[in-house]
């Protein structure tokens, strides 16, 4: 029997911009998302979401409590991705593992439309965002 996949993403923001990962392989391969991949056997959740977020992008963070997790069903595919909301403490992007480039977008840039992007990015960093900032007031 065919069971979904858990995997986390990680979601970043830094000064108004959220980290994005321009996928090497499928699905989404060529497209503009939050660092992420699947949840070892025995790893939690946030411990999951840090490690995919340093192999992907050499980014130290901490992470926060789950914000959401959505369904990415394909013909060929299930997986349910647990979106982690991450601090960032410290490094630069840079591309590793089955990311092709790694960089800092605007949330503002997120929106119009020139970028393509994962389905629910903009979204979901505009959610993140609100969460954070009302961590830190």
């Amino acid at each position: 029997m065919r069971r979904p996949v858990a995997a986390v993403i990680a979601v970043v923001i830094r000064g108004g911009c959220a980290l994005l990962v321009r996928r090497r392989n499928p699905p989404d391969q060529g497209r503009w998302g939050f660092p992420g991949g699947k949840v070892d056997f025995g790893e939690t959740l946030g411990a999951a979401a840090l490690r995919e977020l340093f192999e992907e992008t050499g980014i130290e963070a901490t992470a926060g409590p789950v914000i959401t997790a959505v369904d990415v069903i394909g013909a060929d595919h299930h997986y349910v991705l647990v979106a982690v909301p991450c601090h960032w403490r410290g490094g630069e992007p840079r591309a590793g593992d089955d990311a092709e480039a790694a960089a800092w977008f605007a949330l503002d840039a997120l929106e119009g439309g020139d970028l393509p992007l994962s389905a629910g990015v903009a979204r979901l960093a505009r959610r993140a965002a609100a969460l954070l900032a009302g961590e830190t007031s």
